[in-house]
């Protein structure tokens, strides 16, 4: 007996490295492209655009490239954010949401108020919009399935299993660039250094996140809104290897782990197939000679972990100002306006000036997301004067 088809995917951010693996794990395993979306009408989105010459093109913000687009598209290609959002409701559809940063949010909402599944890449929609996420998925009886390969272990360990049989979730984390060193010797660290992760490859702003942490304060909220989980059962374990993509511990004391080499490919493949499995060429696996270790993150070296878990628990509009100031921040250290310390010092102004509340809407998470960047800039002047 076959395998059933899969359904077509519409690929969000598909220029960027989600996008890219995306692509490559759809050949790999015979997965249609329905359409594919980016911010710019770059000359990697008209490459990816040659190479699947059925998929519909989307372009949030083509400037001077739209005529050249629709030259060599013509009626496939389509322009402005709201086509992006348009194109994610497509129903019958499995939506990769690589898109960086808050405009990820509606597309988000619109794939899960069409019924389909959205394989979630874009951590601004969980972290910024969670109770309009979930109010979408109630409503729209599609699927809501992580990317990160956190989540995705968490996800894979849970299969099978009785939410009331789990004690805690246990979220591994790097430790990024730098394990181990103190708050006083963070005082000096360079943006070159804070760029240099020792496992992944990723953008700046992300990776910066993983130096200070704040990434994992990001995936702590986000494992809240996909698994249901209070603040006070999901942990962090720095595990510098990234063997382990995490851990879920039982009432019984049983733990179970997802294992294998850091590859964004097993998670997106399985968002995109599971909880069926297809077979793939891939490395064997081989824990002979190999030494993982753990340890406790030092909360007073990296305060944004603990950040993350404050504004989990404020909740509502708390989250998406955490983002945001954090954005703000991370811009501003990057541009050597302000030191690597001061950006938790700028998230937890903005965090401690904001009254959350439970947003209604699109609009309210993006006033608040707007209040916030305001305050985080006027800390930012304050700290680089």
């Amino acid at each position: 007996m076959g395998r059933r088809p899969l359904k077509p995917l519409i690929v969000l951010g598909a220029t960027g490295s989600i996008g890219r693996q995306t692509l490559d794990v759809a050949e790999r395993i015979g997965a249609p492209i329905y359409a594919v979306a980016a911010n710019r009408a770059s000359r990697d989105l008209h490459d990816i655009a040659l190479e699947h010459p059925d998929a519909i093109v989307c372009i949030a913000n083509p400037g001077d490239g739209r005529a050249r687009f629709e030259d060599a598209f013509g009626a496939r290609v389509r322009f402005g954010p709201e086509e992006i959002v348009a194109v994610a409701g497509t129903r019958g559809s499995i939506v990769v949401n690589g898109i960086v940063g808050s405009a990820g949010l509606r597309a988000s909402l619109a794939a899960l108020g069409a019924g389909n599944r959205l394989a979630l890449a874009n951590k601004e929609s969980l972290v910024a919009g969670g109770p309009l996420m979930l109010d979408a998925l109630a409503e729209g009886g599609g699927e809501l399935v992580p990317v990160d390969s956190e989540h995705s272990a968490i996800w894979q360990c849970l299969a099978g299993e009785s939410r009331g049989d789990v004690k805690r979730l246990i979220l591994t984390a790097s430790g990024g660039p730098f394990r181990g060193m103190t708050k006083e010797a963070l005082e000096s660290v360079t943006i070159a250094e804070a760029l240099h992760h020792p496992t992944w490859s990723m953008g700046p702003r992300i990776t910066t996140d993983s130096a200070t942490l704040m990434n994992k304060a990001f995936e702590v909220i986000e494992a809240h809104y996909l698994f249901g989980f209070d603040y006070d059962d999901i942990d962090v374990v720095i595990h510098p290897e990234s063997v382990v993509h995490s851990f879920v511990e039982f009432s019984d004391g049983v733990v179970k782990a997802e294992m294998g080499h850091p590859d964004m490919r097993k998670p997106l493949q399985y968002a995109i197939t599971g909880p069926s499995r297809i077979s793939t060429a891939h490395a064997p696996f081989d824990l002979a000679g190999r030494t993982l270790t753990f340890e406790e993150p030092d909360r007073a070296a990296f305060p944004c972990l603990d950040l993350g878990y404050e504004a989990g628990r404020i909740g509502g509009t708390a989250t998406a100002v955490l983002n945001a100031a954090d954005e703000v921040a991370v811009e501003a250290f990057l541009d050597g306006r302000i030191r690597f310390v001061d950006i938790p010092e700028v998230v937890a102004t903005a965090l401690g000036r904001h009254t959350a509340i439970r947003p209604g809407s699109v609009e309210e998470v993006e006033e608040a997301d707007a209040e916030a960047r305001t305050y985080a800039r006027e800390v930012c002047g304050t700290l680089g004067a």
